[in-house]
Formats: C-alpha cells, sequence, structure tokens
C-alpha cells in the first residue's frame, strides 16, 4: 500500500528533527542529522543549509510493515506558504508538528485552515515536551480551538491496550460505540476502525505527544499512523497524475514531479494534458525516477500511489492535471507583493529574464513580468525573506547578482455595472466581430466566461477561440493597468468571414470588445487583505484596537481570561504587512499575531493609489478600445465611443 504523508509546522516547531527520526527509525539513514549541524537529510540544498530554514519541499521513501510511504517535507516559513501548498494537494495524509512550548503559532493556524480547505486527513504530533515550560494539555486545547473535527489524544500506541478515557470518549461519539460499551461488549477493533474511519473523513484528528530530538513518542507515532491511515487507488484504469513539482539539474534538464492517482506509466508513454491556451498536448516520457532526498532511481514504471519524476515533457506546470480527467489545481495562498528587478546593466537582459523565466517554471506564483518599454523585469513575491532567497538562489545557480526594488502592492480591479463591448478587426484580408457582456462577478471568482451566442451567427469552433482569448492571460484593467477579477464575460454574438477570417483575428477582436466594455463600465479597485488573530495581554488591548482602526481595519474583540484577550479581523495588506515587528516590539514578545491573506476587496485609498500609479490607458500599446474596419480596400481606425455606428452585427 502506498501512503503519501506530509509534514507541516510553523517554523522552529522542530518539523526536521521530526523527520529525521521517521527515517531514522524506519532505517533509511543511518545517522540522525540536525539543522544546527547542517547535515539534516532533506534539507539538502546550500542555502537550507547556510539558512537551517526547510525552503523547498523535498520527499523521502521509507518502508514500515506492508507500505511504502512518501513522506513530503514542507517549508515553515510564511514566506514559502506557495511551495507548502503545492505539496500540500498530493498528500493522503498530512502531520502537523506543534511546539509544547511555544505552542500554536500563527503559521500553524493558516496551515490548519489550508488543510481543511484540501480535506486532508490530520494528525498531531505534539513537540519539545521534553523542554522547560512544555504544557501538552494547554496546546491540545489550542488546537481544538483553531482546528475543525475533533482532537484526540492518543497516548500510547494503539498496538497497546486503549485506556478507559480514551474507549468512554469515542464511545461517546457513536450511538453504536455506546450501546455496546453500556452493554459490556467492548472490542478494541471496533473502536480503532472507528478513529480510522473519521480520521479519513477529517472528523477526528489524532495527537500524540513526544520529543522528535529525543525519539520519544517517534516509535509510538509511527505505529499509530500506520493503524489508522490507508489508501485505495484504482491501477487499471487510464493514467491520471498531479504534478506537484518542478525542477531542473545542473545541466538545465526538466524533471517534473507527479503524484499519480490512477493507473500506472511507462517509459516511453505518453503524457496528456491541457495547456494554458486549452490545447490539449502529449509529451513522451524519456525517463522515471523516484527520489529519496537528493538521490534517486531509475525505474520502467510508475503505478498509482506513488511519487516520481519523469524527463522528457516540457510544458508540465506545479498544479497541472495530468490525463484526461483532471484539471489544474487552483491555487488558494497567492503572492501579494511585486518587487523590480535590479541588476548591472552590463549584463544582457534576455539572459537575466530567461533565468527568471526558469524560477518560474518551478514557482508559477513568481508570475514573472517584462515591461518592453521600460526594460524591467518584475517579480511577485510573498514577503522580504523570499527575496533574500531569490538573491541566494540567482548567484547560485547562474552566477549573477541581483538586488530587488521596494515591495509594492499587487492591486486588481473588476466591475461595478453591467456594460457592452463592441470589437472588430478588418484590416484587408481579415474579418472578426465580436460582442460582449462583462458584468460583476462573486468576490474571489476570478474570470468566468458565458455565452449566449448562436451558432448561426458564428459557428462553435470560433465561439470557442474567443473563450480561449479570455482565459489566454491576465487582462489589464484601465484604472491602474492591474490585472482585472471577478468579473463575468458573456459573448453575445459576432462574425466571421468566410474567406478572410483567421485565428488570429478573434483575438483582436475580443481584447478590443473586452477593453470598450471596460472602459463603458463603472470599474473599482482591489486590493489584499490579511484576516488577523492577536491574542494579547489586557495592558496591550487598547493600543491594538487603536492601531487596527487607525490602518483601516476592522475587529472584533473576544475576551478570553482575565490576563488576555483575542482580536480577530481583516485588514489591508498594504497598511498591515509591517506592524507583526512593531506588535513584537511593544509586548516585548509576549503577543501572539497570526495572518492569513484573506482575498481581494475595495481598496481603502483607491484615489491615491490610482494618481500614483498614474495608468494612462490611452497609451497602452497592449491594448485599445478602437477598432480596424475597411472601406474601398484600405483599413481606418474607429475609436471605442464611434464604434456602435460602424458595427456589423446586430445590437439587441
Amino acid at each position: 500500500m502506498y501512503k503519501t504523508i506530509g509534514i507541516l509546522a510553523h517554523v522552529d516547531a522542530g518539523k526536521t528533527t521530526f523527520c529525521e527520526q521517521l527515517l531514522y527509525n524506519t532505517k533509511v539513514i543511518k545517522e540522525r542529522g540536525r539543522v544546527d549541524h547542517k547535515n539534516s537529510f532533506l534539507d539538502n540544498h546550500n542555502i537550507e543549509k547556510k539558512r537551517g530554514i526547510t525552503v523547498f519541499s523535498n520527499e523521502a521513501t521509507f518502508y514500515y510493515n506492508e507500505s511504502t510511504y512518501y513522506l513530503v517535507d514542507t517549508p515553515g516559513h510564511v514566506d514559502f506558504s506557495t511551495e507548502m501548498e503545492r505539496a500540500v494537494q498530493i498528500m493522503d495524509y498530512a502531520v502537523v508538528i506543534v511546539s509544547a512550548v511555544e505552542g500554536v503559532q500563527g503559521h500553524t493556524e493558516t496551515v490548519c485552515q489550508l488543510l481543511k480547505q484540501y480535506k486532508i486527513p490530520t494528525f498531531f504530533f505534539i513537540n519539545k515536551e521534553d523542554r522547560d515550560g512544555a504544557n501538552v494539555l494547554k496546546v491540545i486545547n489550542k488546537i481544538r480551538e483553531v482546528c475543525d473535527g475533533e482532537v484526540i489524544y492518543l497516548n500510547n500506541s494503539l498496538k497497546e491496550p486503549l485506556d478507559c478515557e480514551l474507549i468512554e470518549e469515542i464511545g461517546a461519539k457513536d450511538e453504536n460505540l455506546l450501546e455496546l460499551y453500556l452493554e459490556d461488549n467492548y472490542e478494541k477493533n471496533l473502536w480503532v476502525n472507528f478513529i480510522k474511519d473519521e480520521t479519513k473523513k477529517c472528523n477526528i484528528h489524532p495527537c500524540i505527544s513526544g520529543s522528535a530530538l529525543y525519539n520519544k513518542g517517534i516509535k509510538e507515532f509511527m505505529e499509530n499512523i500506520d493503524i489508522l491511515t490507508y489508501s485505495e487507488f484504482l491501477v487499471d484504469k487510464d493514467f491520471v497524475g498531479r504534478v506537484y513539482k518542478v525542477r531542473h539539474d545542473d545541466d538545465g534538464t526538466k524533471i517534473t514531479y507527479i503524484k499519480a492517482l490512477q493507473g500506472s506509466l511507462k517509459i516511453k508513454d505518453e503524457l496528456k494534458y491541457i495547456n494554458a491556451d486549452n490545447d490539449k498536448i502529449y509529451e513522451k516520457v524519456n525517463q522515471i525516477r523516484i527520489y529519496n532526498g537528493e538521490k534517486f532511481k531509475t525505474v520502467d514504471k510508475a503505478v498509482a500511489g506513488e511519487i516520481f519524476a519523469v524527463v522528457g515533457p516540457k510544458g508540465l506546470l506545479p498544479g497541472d492535471g495530468v490525463g484526461e480527467v483532471l484539471k489544474k489545481t487552483n491555487f488558494k495562498m497567492i503572492p501579494t507583493l511585486t518587487s523590480k528587478v535590479i541588476y548591472d546593466k552590463s549584463l544582457d537582459e534576455r539572459e537575466v529574464l530567461k533565468y527568471f523565466r526558469i524560477l518560474e517554471c518551478e514557482d508559477p506564483n513568481l508570475m514573472i513580468v517584462y515591461n518592453e518599454k521600460l526594460k524591467e523585469i518584475q517579480t511577485h513575491i510573498m514577503g522580504y525573506i523570499q527575496l533574500e532567497i531569490l538573491k541566494e538562489v540567482l548567484k547560485e545557480r547562474f552566477n549573477i547578482e541581483v538586488e530587488f526594488g521596494d515591495c509594492e502592492i499587487l492591486y486588481k480591479e473588476t466591475v461595478e455595472s453591467i456594460a457592452i463591448g463592441y470589437g472588430h478587426f478588418e484590416p484587408l484580408g481579415h474579418y472578426a466581430e465580436i460582442h460582449l457582456k462583462i458584468e460583476k462577478g462573486e468576490r474571489g471568482s476570478g474570470i468566468e466566461f458565458k455565452n449566449t451566442c448562436h451558432a448561426d451567427d458564428l459557428t462553435i469552433g470560433n465561439q470557442n477561440l474567443v473563450k480561449t482569448h479570455i482565459y489566454e492571460k491576465k487582462h489589464k484593467g484601465i484604472l491602474t493597468g492591474s490585472e482585472i477579477t471577478d468579473l463575468k464575460v458573456t459573448l453575445l454574438t459576432g462574425r466571421a468571414h468566410n474567406k478572410h477570417t483567421s485565428g488570429g483575428d478573434f483575438r483582436e477582436a475580443t481584447l478590443r470588445a473586452l477593453r470598450y466594455a471596460l472602459e463603458d463600465a463603472h470599474c473599482i479597485l482591489l486590493e489584499p487583505y490579511y484576516r488577523f488573530k492577536i491574542e494579547i495581554s489586557l495592558e496591550h488591548t487598547g493600543r491594538v484596537i487603536s492601531d487596527v482602526q487607525k490602518l483601516n481595519g476592522n475587529f472584533q474583540l473576544k475576551s478570553t481570561s482575565i490576563e488576555s484577550n483575542i482580536i480577530t479581523g481583516r485588514i489591508p495588506v498594504a497598511t498591515f504587512m509591517n506592524y507583526p515587528k512593531e506588535f513584537i516590539s511593544y509586548t516585548k514578545g509576549r503577543g501572539r499575531i497570526s495572518l492569513a491573506f484573506d482575498g481581494y476587496d475595495v481598496c481603502h485609498n483607491s484615489e491615491e493609489v490610482i494618481k500614483k500609479i498614474n495608468y494612462n490607458k490611452n497609451s497602452d500599446g497592449e491594448y485599445t478600445s478602437s477598432s480596424i474596419f475597411c472601406s474601398k480596400g484600405q483599413g481606418f481606425t474607429v475609436r471605442g465611443e464611434e464604434i456602435k455606428q460602424y458595427i456589423h452585427c446586430s445590437i439587441n
């Protein structure tokens, strides 16, 4: 049986030490490495050894009883949350490490929410119970506060008899078990199977405590996770998999990491997937690798349940589904900041851009933007630490040194009204006309496409072309040139010419119609928001509330004890991104603050931002609302406001 187990934690909870002990106890490694000794098995990148933190997800394979386990170690720092999320999507089960001393920290809550969204069955290991100040019971109660589902404490191996307290706790959760218990018909297997099934359904989260450093509780944890986990994969079906990681070796060869969810894959088979342009792509597999840390072995075949890497396919990206029935993952963690790349002008800008494109292939959330006019490269990021790592990666892998400009907020735009857009493209020898309707969508919905065009007006093939061009890239708004989102786009009608229309004509007409509609609509600016939770002493409660109000946030106050309060709320990233440093300073590290990305909403200072960015929609050469018509063999341009009197399709 194949099982993929992911390990997640807030930074410094002891995650890497926990992984080392699992691998040591299952005889994968002969000696246990340590972060402070820079010799841990999974943190094998030079940057990870230097900084003492996990930056890149990595995997190891071990065997226990009748199962093959794929252990996926993930970053614990919030700046590398996107790397963590890419690994979460392929986990069968997750193990969250929590320090018995520091307790449930900010990033731990973010991790729990993410696992809930992906419906990943979750275990907890409370680490460092040997340390001064450790309070396992307090931590368990805190986990219960932040985690959906019941948390049950297993203070021993399930191979041993269950204690009376646990028997009664489980019996109280199920009427049949309770009845058996009251009738003195207790059977251990029934109780264990109930825990197993409810864990799989994410209704129960088993928890055990110990000390990873001293190998305490590791054996019991391994026995429990082996008993309580199972996987079901269909092998005799067409191959289906999920890409969760992309890397390049020292020779520049692209390595694509896949979790097989169904069927099997052999060398020279073709991988099928849908690319960004909605085209079906078939690429041959030249090599299959099974990785264990930084080492790998080649195999001829991979089957459902396995994690492996392939060499050969060029176009796959993290999150892509492989196979006919699997769509691309819609990741929850997205960058909210952008920064300009500053590099020595003696460097070839095309080479620098090429290196960033390689990194973007490995981490699509970098979303590299190149401004041809300004000769400027920009990257999207999660935070300042990520920029420091990017600088080190570029130096180590490509031998170039760069700096980054100040971090700026990534804004987006949407509409608050309905508008119709017309696009016509008819230079000599070409022809296409499109009518679109745009209206506001649900917050966080992105772009949604609808089609009410009749096949008598436009063939199905041409209608699909319009849809492709709506989705083919991120479109700019008219206020700041930021990405448009939360938009419903409906194709109303269109027209083609049997002789003169080619595919590219519909791209031109579609983009012009979309731009026309945006200029005719009421557009608004959106900014990213944090969801925050602050645990603070009574003496500092007033200041926190005052600060939140000054920073344009909203809050709810929840008193928890005579000594402290919990304040929750929502606040713009722009005003709050640097606040945690100030918070730690005036609370002298005794307060707790956790932040999580909470989507985009109306910008609190739109006029100020629009004025600062100073985007001129009429001088953006990439976008125009003007259309091109043809008369007497000559093409001529018609400005947006005059198009209605020239268009060829009837206006409904």
